[in-house]
């Protein structure tokens, strides 16, 4: 199914997998006040300026976030239990989702160039 709104991509999930993508936008919007939003390669997506920022989507076990920022050390580190292939953190839908992490992701994944 190819939705034309975010609000209409989370609600094509369980409400419980609604509350947790509600819940990812919700902190990427506090990381990117600024951000605009859209659905990009068919997935919710945050701009700024018009630059694709960062994206998220829904699977069946996890909820995955997309790209990965490059540099901090300490930060890949803390990443690390997520990474998924290149560029792809999974957070399992059976486990506690790091909402805070998921939102420093974003903000550092502003301010690459």
């Amino acid at each position: 199914m190819s939705s034309s709104t975010i609000d209409e991509y989370i609600g094509s999930f369980p409400d419980d997998v609604q509350d947790v993508l509600r819940e990812v936008r919700s902190t990427i919007r506090t990381a990117l006040p600024d951000a605009a939003e859209k659905i990009s390669y068919q997935i919710p997506t945050f701009t700024l300026n018009g630059r694709n920022v960062v994206h998220f989507a829904a699977w069946t076990h996890h909820i995955s976030v997309y790209p990965l920022p490059a540099g901090d050390e300490a930060f890949q580190r803390e990443l690390a239990p997520y990474v998924a292939g290149k560029g792809t953190a999974k957070f399992p839908l059976d486990k506690p989702i790091p909402y805070d992490l998921i939102g420093r992701l974003a903000a550092h994944l502003a301010t690459r160039k």
